[in-house]
């Protein structure tokens, strides 16, 4: 089959023939019908710090996808040849002390589709049939094709209460985009989103922010009065990865606040624990 691999340790991705995969007694194949690109797959296709520590060459990537289901293993239930369905993308061990504790999302041993397993960048890809996720066949393919991403904003987004919370989220790419719905459906009394790119900041402003702020010229302190906002903000979520904007956040969030790191920030980024204790 044909799918996108990693095949050298530099930047670039490259367009190979590789064995079409045979799914488990537990495990599901599905052929690919759309996929979305992930900032995961930019840190690859770059080949940055990040990449060279959690991918190796000749790996299939990607794990954003919508499909439908071509083989089943014995084992599986719940599902029938030609069903619409994608995927979480994280492989979970079920034994570490975190799965026991009902934490899967902190599994100490995840296997990540498309960084350590290969991924949906191909015609077709295996996974655990319990990480499958069923829709009906007429639900739009382009919004499942998203659904990580989507659960990430919403993870993020529901880890502390946003009810009648100011909220900050620096960074409009999708996730941030994404979440700025999703906290003011929560109930937040106001987000205010940050970025560098205007296009970004203007679809934030669809997407329900209270605020738009371009840091690169702009200061979100200077939208303080105008939004009510005392002291500052109750909730961060930072979803750029830039450690600047770690930065300006926790200036600007509350004593006793709560930040959420999504971003991917640098290994070499530094906190002000001083400012933090």
């Amino acid at each position: 089959m044909k799918a996108l691999v990693k095949k050298e340790a530099k930047e670039g991705i490259w367009l190979e023939d590789v064995p079409k995969p045979s799914c488990k007694h537990d495990e599901v194949l599905i052929k690919v019908k759309k996929a979305a690109i992930c900032g995961t797959d930019i840190h690859i296709y770059n080949w940055d710090e990040w990449a060279q520590h959690n991918v190796q060459t000749g790996r299939v990537i990607g794990h954003e996808f919508a499909g439908v289901i071509a083989a089943m293993g014995d084992s599986v239930k719940g599902f029938s040849i030609g069903d619409l369905v994608s995927a979480e993308g994280h492989i979970v061990c079920n034994h570490c002390r975190s799965c026991l504790a009902g934490l899967k999302h902190l599994c100490e041993n995840t296997i990540g589709v498309g960084v350590s397993c290969d991924g949906a960048f191909a015609q077709y890809l295996v996974v655990p049939a319990v990480n499958v996720w069923k829709e009906p066949a007429d639900f739009d393919s382009d919004i499942l094709a998203f659904y990580d991403a989507f659960g990430n904003a919403v993870h993020t987004a529901f880890s502390y209460n946003c009810l009648g919370e100011d909220v900050l989220i620096s960074g409009a790419g999708p996730i941030g985009l994404m979440a700025t719905a999703i906290a003011k459906y929560a109930g937040a009394r106001s987000v205010v989103v940050t970025d560098m790119n205007p296009y970004r900041l203007a679809l934030a402003s669809k997407m329900g922010a209270t605020a738009v702020v371009n840091v690169a010229n702009d200061n979100v302190r200077n939208y303080f009065d105008k939004l009510k906002i005392h002291s500052g903000f109750d909730l961060g979520f930072e979803m750029s990865g830039s450690p600047k904007a770690l930065e300006d956040m926790i200036d600007v969030v509350i004593s006793g606040g709560k930040i959420c790191l999504l971003g991917i920030l640098p290994s070499n980024t530094q906190v002000n624990f001083e400012k933090v204790i």
